[in-house]
This record gives structure tokens, sequence and C-alpha cells, in this order.
């Protein structure tokens, strides 16, 4: 020790709860004892283990841990800091603030680690192989002394842990969680219960037409006795399922002739404006009385034939092109409208030709 001339020191930035520790320089020196040989027989160097430390990866959460150098000589040190372990390299992503290291002075390395968000639902799993959870690894810092030209070596033992994050784990006292079998027992309720919990907690979501997956707007229609009609888009199909209710409250009466036409084409309600000639939607009654003995004077107020009772015309304005289908809309008329009545249709495409 008194001839050391490079400390090291590993922090992890997360704790390691619930895990049980391994010896660290016995289960890493046995992994890296084959490296070490040949390194020993390419340098003429010094070599020392140091501490290492243990680092809780919940996958796919980022962790950190901090290698800090010492410069304890009193010459320059060029550094070259690298990991050797049984993980994949693209684990572990190494950041270094430069590769020189003054006299009595000190430098972190910080190792960053991040494993893939699938890591547990590795392909291997299915083939009957169990998945590897405890790695080694050992740090080695290459450093060549200025001016003597001696090419040293220090190393550090680490071991990584992949571990799931348990929601469960709060809700034991704290002397159990300190046991690594009890999180990962914990854990397989949760995969088994979590789903039905989520479900729960945006049960609305299913419930809502607008939101609810596609495989269960049958459901919801049935649930208001809406006829699902295959002519009708899916965007379409929500509208009308949620206002089902609605269209029922109004059905046989022009507001509600208005809204359905307006859920499937998209056309404005125009609910401020006054003028019923004005509208997108436009849906007139014909209200001649025809020839009524005392009631008319011919010629001023009648005409011999009257009007059309019981009969109402339907001007639709649309703003873009194909944006009504007639069909579809008489459709809709010959659903919405009392049996007894009759009426007209009109599509002015007028305003979309002449945009």
């Amino acid at each position: 020790m008194t001839n050391q001339i490079l400390h090291l020191q590993l922090t992890s930035m997360q704790l390691p709860d619930g895990v049980q520790s391994l010896a660290v320089s016995t289960s890493a020196a046995d992994f890296s004892h084959s490296a070490l040989n040949t390194q020993h027989s390419a340098l003429s160097t010094q070599h020392s283990i140091r501490a290492g430390c243990d680092l809780v990866v919940h996958p796919p959460e980022p962790s950190e841990i901090v290698l800090q150098l010492e410069n304890l000589g009193s010459r320059m040190l060029r550094l070259n800091v690298r990991l050797e372990g049984n993980f994949p390299a693209e684990w572990c992503r190494i950041g270094m603030e430069g590769y020189e290291l003054a006299p009595r002075s000190r430098m972190d390395v910080v190792l960053y680690f991040q494993l893939p968000a699938d890591f547990f639902e590795n392909p291997a799993l299915a083939t009957g192989q169990s998945l590897v959870l405890d790695y080694h690894s050992r740090i080695h810092v290459n450093y060549t002394e200025e001016g003597t030209g001696r090419q040293l070596v220090e190393t550090a033992g680490l071991n990584l842990y992949v571990r799931p994050r348990s929601l469960y784990q709060k809700f034991v006292p704290a002397l159990y969680r300190e046991v690594d079998f009890i999180g990962r027992f914990l854990k397989i309720f949760e995969q088994a219960f979590e789903p039905a919990v989520q479900t729960l907690d945006v049960l609305w979501a299913y419930l809502d037409p607008m939101t609810a997956p596609q495989t269960l707007l049958p459901f919801l229609a049935h649930w208001v006795a809406w006829p699902i009609d295959r002519r009708w888009t899916i965007e379409r199909q929500r509208y009308l399922i949620r206002s089902a209710v609605e269209l029922y409250r109004w059905r046989g009466t022009r507001r509600g002739l208005r809204l359905y036409i307006h859920l499937y084409t998209d056309l404005p309600l125009d609910e401020y404006i006054t003028r019923e000639v004005d509208k997108h939607i436009c849906i007139e009654e014909i209200r001649g009385e025809g020839f009524v003995l005392g009631n008319t004077r011919l010629g001023e107020d009648a005409m011999i034939g009257g009007g059309r009772p019981y009969h109402f015309i339907v001007r639709l304005r649309p703003q873009r092109p194909n944006q009504v289908d007639e069909q579809l809309v008489r459709h809709i008329i010959e659903q919405e409208k009392p049996a007894f009545c009759t009426y007209e249709l009109y599509v002015d495409e007028s305003i979309v030709n002449s945009q």
C-alpha cells in the first residue's frame, strides 16, 4: 500500500437496498482471471486490487457509478479506463473529464448504466432458459507515469444487479425491503394484479366512445341501443354513439334531424344564425294552409291547390368537396322524420365550386 500511486474509490449513486451483497473481489476476480493473466504478461508493471461496490439497476431507468481517481504521486499520469464484465457493452457508457491527472489532484469518472426496457421480456425465457440477473465486472484503470514510462494498473470489482421496480415493496415494513427475495416475490403478484388496477384507474376512458378501444364500440352501441352501420367511419360511429341519447330525445324534430346531419357531415349547426335560409343545414317547413273558405282571400294570401301539408325542405351547403353523401343523408332523413311527412333534399355545390 505504501507504493500506491493511483487511488480508486467507487460510489454508487443508487442505494443497493434489497440486494444480498456478494463478495466483490472474489466473484469478480474469478470472472477476470484469464484477462488479468494476459495483462500481467504484456505489462512490466505492478498490479493491485481495490475494493468494489454494488449497483442495482431497474430497466429502463438510468443508473450511475462515480469512480474517483486520486493521483498520490509526484508525476503526471496518463489514464485509460475500461470496463470488463459478463454483460453487453452497450449497457455502459464511460464519461471522463480528461485523460491526464496532475500530481496530488483528483478526477471523477462517471459510469452510466442503462438497460433496455424489454429486458425482462427476453426471448430466451420462452425456451426455458433462466434469465441472468446478477452480473460481475471489473474496472481497469491503466495509467502511464510521465517521465519514467512505467505502465501500471489499478482495478476494482463491480457487481451489477438487475431488478424490476416493485411498487408493492412500499407496503411492507422496512425490514422486509432489505431482503432481495421479498422484492422479487412481490413482483409476481404485482405483474398479475397491476394491469387490473391500472384498468380501473382509467375505466372512464373505456366507457367513453371517443376514447374507448375500437373493439369495445359494439358493446357501447348496444348499451344505448344504437345500431352499428358499417357505412359510417369509426370516427363518425364514435360521435353517433356518444350522442345517441340526445338524438333519441329530439327524434322526429327539426333540432334532432339537424344534429344527426351535423354529426355525419360535420357541417356547422349555426345555432347563432337566426335566419333559417342562411344556415349550412337549412330545414324549412311548408306551412301553407291552401284554400280555406272564410279564412283566406283568393289571390292575396292563398292560391288554389295550397301547399303540401307536413312537407319540409332540406338544403345543405357543403364547405369542401365530397363532404356530403346524398344517399346517406336521405337514409338519415327517412330514419328520423315522422312517417307521414314528405321532404325534398337539395345539396348546394355552387359554394364549393366557386372556391
